[in-house]
């Protein structure tokens, strides 16, 4: 049979065909014979990332009727287990989605999933989603300053008086760029501040009529490529000294680097990453939870995660507690203390979440 899911909600009609899919694809008997989870999981556009990672991860944890024995290795799939990845604005709509229920997953960025446990941020206002629980840190997108060569930006405080842009209103990366900013005694006022979309932000520096922006992506970026390629832009760093303290009040941070050869010419660039986590709420089951998140993890899997996208390449193990700034659900927890992981830094969940 088909397990349910919880409500109707409006992307049923998606669960709807995914439902037909595996109706064409699997013979009769089996569909009647075998119970059958659907399992969304809410990405971002299609032309981006989340996307099509969500869609590989999806593929890799189903393990539906007829398919290898999940249980034969050690767990590289979910019996039972249809996944599907679902396009979407990306991750503050996603925050909603799995919170109402709409969805049963979602992928974000660690510093939205943390303002809205937190209820600050771009949240701030708005009741602590404290039912949001974390499955992992899936891969780290790093903070992007890039400057025009010829604005005389060497360092981030060169950027006072300079036309900078730090995103539009209402974004994560300009939440990001102010953190980063009041770090070296800077705010919007210091600069010729700008709040500009990331592609004509990138066209008004080709034009010249900007001398930076701040973007938050996976390495190497293709609109920051062609900028340092062109000889138009360079990247400054954040040294580690800054970076280090930043993170004793912004915990969803963690360290990173942009390794020497990301961009035509540059070396390594130090910087801040914002991990790309799936999360989930308390409500999801245990037994569930831990499946998938083995699943996730199996090393069987780990080869066609890397040949199918790039990003997913960074998706190791070691990395899925980075910027875990809000609690493991109980059954990745499980997981995890089983892999061996020091889960000692990682928030413990309130006893009686908000609904």
């Amino acid at each position: 049979m088909v397990k349910p899911v919880s409500g109707m909600p409006r992307r049923s009609a998606l669960a709807a065909g995914a439902g037909g899919v595996v109706a064409a694809l699997v013979p009769s008997g089996l569909l009647a014979d075998t119970e059958l989870t659907f399992f969304r999981i809410a990405t971002g556009g299609t032309a981006g990332t989340f996307y099509p990672v969500g869609a590989l991860v999806a593929t890799v944890i189903s393990g539906p009727p007829g398919g290898p024995d999940c249980e034969e290795d050690g767990g590289s799939c979910v019996p039972g287990l249809l996944a599907t990845a679902l396009s979407s604005e990306g991750a503050v709509e996603n925050i909603g989605s799995v919170v109402s229920g709409e969805v049963e997953s979602g992928f974000s960025q660690s510093d939205v999933v943390y303002w809205a446990y937190t209820g600050t941020g771009i949240f701030a206002g708005s009741a602590p989603r404290r039912q949001l629980r974390l499955i992992g840190s899936l891969y780290p997108e790093v903070i992007h300053i890039v400057v025009r060569r010829d604005a005389g930006i060497a360092a981030i405080p060169d950027l006072a008086g300079k036309r900078i842009s730090l995103d539009v209103e209402g974004s994560g990366t300009l939440v990001a760029a102010r953190i980063i900013l009041d770090a070296y005694g800077l705010s919007d006022v210091d600069l010729d501040v700008r709040y500009i979309k990331h592609g004509p932000a990138v066209s008004m520096m080709r034009a010249g009529d900007l001398d930076g922006l701040f973007v938050i992506a996976g390495y190497p970026a293709n609109s920051v490529f062609d900028l340092v390629e062109e000889g138009i832009a360079d990247l400054l760093p954040i040294p580690a000294e800054h970076a280090l303290g930043l993170l004793v009040d912004h915990p969803f941070f963690s360290l990173s680097v942009v390794p020497e050869g990301s961009y035509p010419g540059l070396s390594h660039v130090t910087t801040l990453a914002i991990g790309v986590q799936w999360i989930v709420t308390h409500a999801a089951t245990e037994d569930l939870v831990y499946r998938i998140t083995r699943a996730l993890w199996h090393s069987n899997n780990s080869e066609q995660l890397a040949s199918g996208h790039p990003a997913a390449r960074q998706m190791k193990l070691s990395n899925a507690l980075l910027g875990a700034a809000v609690p493991l659900h109980p059954g990745a927890a499980a997981y995890y203390i089983e892999a061996g992981l020091d889960l000692s830094d990682v928030p413990v969940a309130d006893p009686s979440p908000a609904q």
